[in-house]
């Protein structure tokens, strides 16, 4: 699925808006899925009639919520003083549900701007801006001198290194000029391949996590696997049998044995003896010596 980037615009006389165009044809073309939102205006209509300002243009207003669904944010902003309007400041004033929740952290923005006057604060507006995407986390993308106009002294163009840019005249007569519009198709260009490449890395880094929780997996059952086999085919241990000794004779048996051997020697020893006189009266009987 491609980036998603949605350029928020307030544009009372229509050159942001039309800078805003050139921005999301440079998105557009690069493979981004880019929209033009406008913030909600905060001026009665009447007052709008007596600055003699056009209809707005025919785009959607953006609310809070839709912030969440976008992987960037083109913020175009007229100057008011060198800072931004009363309009663009209530939008973001209202974001303080995402700041406490993060949902906008690791996002990325990037700013152009119009002004009446070459000198009119394009720059000092880029200012105003960073400290609420700081709070919201938003990583900021300037332009650079990333398109050769910008550094062309040979007329007024609009644009600067914090983003592109348009110089309308106080009575808002001037339009942007197609120097102005290249500068702005180049910032949606290199919005684009910034974004890309930070997406292509987050699915190369998902796929390597994947691959490694996989390989995790696959470890385990593989040492389980080995572990029940080594049960399976381990030899059967020697049955042990006991055995069992035969009682020794107790003190009075031992005695009474030993006194049983006594008397036997007595008995043999007056055996030999009296055996001997015999042989001897018989050996003198027969007048035979011994």
């Amino acid at each position: 699925m491609a980036p998603k980037v949605y350029i928020i615009i307030y544009s009372l006389y229509h050159h942001i808006y039309t800078l805003a165009l050139d921005v999301q044809k440079g998105l557009v073309a690069s493979g981004i899925d880019a929209k033009i939102f406008q913030v909600p205006e905060t001026l009665p209509e009447e007052i709008l009639v007596k600055m003699q300002a056009p209809p707005k243009p025919d785009v959607p207003v953006i609310t809070v919520d839709d912030l969440s669904e976008a992987d960037g944010f083109l913020f175009g902003v007229p100057t008011r003083f060198g800072t931004m309007p009363a309009q663009i400041k209530s939008f973001l004033d209202s974001t303080g549900g995402l700041w406490a929740s993060g949902a906008l952290a690791g996002k990325f923005a990037g700013t152009f701007f119009s002004t009446a006057s070459q000198h009119g604060g394009q720059e000092t507006t880029a200012f105003t801006l960073l400290t609420y995407f700081t709070h919201l986390g938003l990583n900021y993308v300037p332009l650079g001198f990333a398109n050769s106009n910008l550094f062309d002294n040979s007329e007024v163009i609009g644009g600067s290194p914090y983003g592109a840019g348009t110089v309308a005249n106080g009575d808002g007569s001037r339009q942007a000029t197609e120097k102005e519009l290249e500068i702005a198709r180049t910032q949606g260009e290199n919005f684009a391949k910034l974004l890309i490449t930070f997406h292509r890395g987050l699915e190369v880094a998902e796929e390597e996590e994947n691959v490694k929780q996989t390989n995790v997996v696959e470890s385990v059952e593989a040492v389980e696997e080995a572990a029940v086999s080594a049960e399976e085919t381990e030899a059967p241990k020697p049955v042990v049998t006991e055995t069992v000794k035969a009682e020794e004779p107790k003190a009075e048996e031992k005695k009474s044995r030993a006194v049983a051997k006594t008397e036997a020697k007595k008995e043999s020893k007056c055996f030999c003896i009296g055996s001997t006189l015999n042989l001897k009266i018989v050996c003198r009987i027969f007048n035979n010596p011994y």
